[in-house]
């Protein structure tokens, strides 16, 4: 299948190649990220500036010098560009930082820079940036909305150009990791560690190797059973420690870029350890101690409850699961595990509070799992632009210490000192043509990438470069589709779940609306609506969720007067003519925000009509015929939202609008 080059598109800029008069490179290092820094670098100047560069082996006679230098204070991963007399130098203490600065140089001339007279020093914020794939070998995917899978088709795994293209992508946002099955391991997935795929996945390792990237495989806890045939998957039994041992010992050896294992476990029909009585600490400790000798992590995903939950019980809450199964555990964990904690404590919500084991995990190693995948977000036939929900959440205070409390600080290592720590997304690539489904959704691919490397740039600037690497250097298209990007998320938080609900979708595939989907259901999600109010009383007189935050963020949820009311609803039952802090009753406050995100989706679509032969004609029609739906699909939301809830509390729009 035919794929698209992405931001990676780079388009001649006239008026740039007059400035810029330097057409050799010298690298003093080789192997297969020296080719690829190379490469890069040669395909920028010449799609870009018009001429060739050559490689030349004489420093003194290049324009560019790529110089690995093992006394570079920026680290392995990062790296300095400097001008030093007409050359300009991109130097790094390793491989990987040499190629980063080559694509923050060909990011630069792509935004129409030069980087003369100018020097710059970066080096990543996190260290494991990670994009999680929920790929399966039949070749479908897991909340997938771009196409099937590139990674598998037919049960077997698949190595081709697009492996390589993925790859190059992926490290010209920054990413050093990806993981590329199914955290839900399962049928043949399971064998996936077995000597059968061996080769194929030694083929895919070394591609990622040479883009500066480790391949990680999602685990199957009872593999020692299922591939093994022994009759126990105990941690604690000497047989199934062996096992293990043995297995990593000849994956790793013949894997050497395996950067270890995601594990999802006792959770939603998983296996793992709970079965034998044992703790999480116990299956990722032995886990940890069988790829230790590789340099391997065993990355432990927190998202664990009970999904057999009865809706009649108040005092159950799926909300409060994940720092209840984890928080004793704290400074149990081996060095070598990661604890990857999703953003909130729910599922992935258009607005969630941050996790409470984010600050609350004051031992232990931990990593940020957000979802780029849209799968509440309107699953990338709806725009939604998500690194202004992650920012809000890395800049979130958790108050684990007087400084350094903040969700970045606790990622990227600041807090705790410690190495083994970062971000990680759900994926939300397929073998469509342009890889995300919705042309627009490739804003987040980019977006997390370039976040977790650079934690400092703010939405609109990531959303700029994006656009100016994708659609050029049109002042009238950055500016309109930064506008469309910037108002998406809070439009689309308008006219689906507001002030913190959620969850008002069909159960299973998770599109809404359907305002009762989850209400009565076993998952353990409801919004507790009646005539005379609705939400969940997250409070110390109800689930006592809120007690679960350090001060003074116990407080702030605790009270009604001062949860912030974004967040009202997920902490609070609110009656219908409460006033919020705007003047409107609740009610009102309802009617209006649907009314309203869906006028801003209008807006959206109006702003991307306007630009019909100002983007490329497939471009152009492919999202137009996305925002078409999300047009109508935001009526739909509005006016069964507003109509459910005017048919609960029979209070009257004050502003006479059609409620049904």
């Amino acid at each position: 299948m035919e794929f698209e080059k992405a931001w990676l598109s780079y388009r001649r800029n006239p008026q740039l190649a007059m400035r810029w008069s330097t057409n050799s490179v010298y690298s003093n290092f080789q192997g297969a990220i020296a080719r690829n820094a190379v490469q890069e670098l040669q395909a920028a100047a010449q799609e870009i500036l018009g001429y060739p560069m050559t490689e030349t082996h004489c420093q003194e006679e290049a324009g560019v010098l790529l110089l690995l230098d093992e006394n570079q204070e920026v680290g392995k991963e990062g790296y300095e560009i400097c001008q030093k007399g007409e050359q300009l130098l991109i130097t790094s203490a390793g491989e990987a930082g040499i190629l980063y600065g080559v694509f923050h140089l060909a990011r630069e001339l792509q935004c129409g820079r030069t980087m003369k007279n100018s020097c710059i020093r970066k080096t990543p914020d996190s260290p494991l940036r990670m994009l999680n794939h929920w790929d399966n070998m039949d070749g479908s995917i897991e909340r997938g909305y771009s196409g099937e899978s590139f990674f598998f088709e037919n049960n077997q795994v698949v190595v081709n150009d697009r492996t390589r293209a993925y790859a190059r992508l992926a490290a010209s946002v920054g990413i050093n990791g990806v993981v590329i099955n199914n955290v839900n391991v399962k049928d043949r997935a399971t064998w996936l560690i077995d000597e059968a795929f061996q080769k194929e996945l030694k083929e895919m390792s070394d591609i990622f190797s040479s883009y500066g990237i480790r391949l990680f495989l999602s685990l199957n806890f009872a593999a020692p059973m299922e591939l093994g045939g022994l009759d126990s998957a105990d941690p604690c039994k000497e047989e199934v420690k062996i096992w293990w041992k043995e297995k990593m010992k000849e994956l790793c050896t013949r894997l050497p870029n395996l950067g270890g294992f995601l594990v999802k476990a006792d959770s939603e029909g998983r296996p793992g350890p709970f079965t034998y009585g044992r703790t999480h600490a116990d299956g990722a400790n032995m886990l940890a101690e069988a790829v230790k000798p590789y340099d391997g992590l065993i990355i432990w995903r927190c998202f664990v409850y009970n999904c057999q939950q009865d809706w009649r019980d108040r005092k159950t809450d799926r909300a409060k699961s994940g720092y209840d199964n984890f928080k004793p555990l704290d400074g149990q964990f081996l060095d070598n595990v990661i604890l990857q904690v999703k953003n909130g404590p729910m599922d992935f919500q258009v607005r969630e509070p941050v996790s409470p084991l984010f600050g609350g995990m004051e031992h232990t190693n931990e990593m940020l799992e957000v979802q780029i995948a849209q799968e509440y977000t309107g699953q990338q036939r709806h725009v939604c632009y998500l690194i202004p929900m992650f920012k809000e959440i890395l800049g979130f205070h958790t108050h684990c210490s007087e400084n350094l409390d903040t969700v970045e600080d606790i990622v990227t290592g600041r807090t705790m000192r410690n190495h083994n720590c970062g971000m990680a997304a759900v994926a939300n690539t397929g073998n469509d043509e342009n890889w995300t489904g919705h042309d627009l959704a490739a804003a987040n691919f980019y977006g997390f990438g370039r976040l977790s490397f650079d934690a400092s740039l703010s939405a609109e600037e990531i959303a700029q470069e994006w656009i100016r690497c994708t659609f050029g250097q049109d002042e009238e298209v950055l500016e309109k589709i930064e506008k469309i990007l910037m108002m998406s998320w809070p439009a689309y938080e308008k006219y689906t779940s507001p002030l913190g609900i959620g969850w008002m979708v069909n159960p299973n595939y998770h599109y809404g609306p359907n305002v009762d989907g989850y209400e009565y259901d076993r998952w353990g999600t409801y919004h507790r609506a009646d005539h005379l109010g609705l939400g969940v009383d997250r409070s110390h007189n109800g689930t006592g969720y809120a007690q679960q935050y350090l001060e003074p963020n116990t407080s702030m949820y605790d009270a009604i007067e001062t949860c912030p009311e974004e967040l009202l609803l997920f902490f609070h039952y609110i009656p219908y003519t409460y006033e919020l802090k705007s003047g409107k009753t609740l009610i009102q406050h309802i009617y209006d925000t649907h009314f309203e995100g869906a006028e801003d989706v209008e807006e959206m679509a109006a702003l991307w009509d306007s630009l019909k032969g100002k983007v490329p004609e497939k471009v152009f029609l492919r999202v137009q015929k996305r925002l078409g739906h999300q047009k109508d699909h935001s009526k739909e939301w509005r006016d069964q939202i507003n109509s459910y809830f005017y048919r609960k509390s029979m209070i009257p729009d004050n502003k006479n609008r059609a409620i049904y």
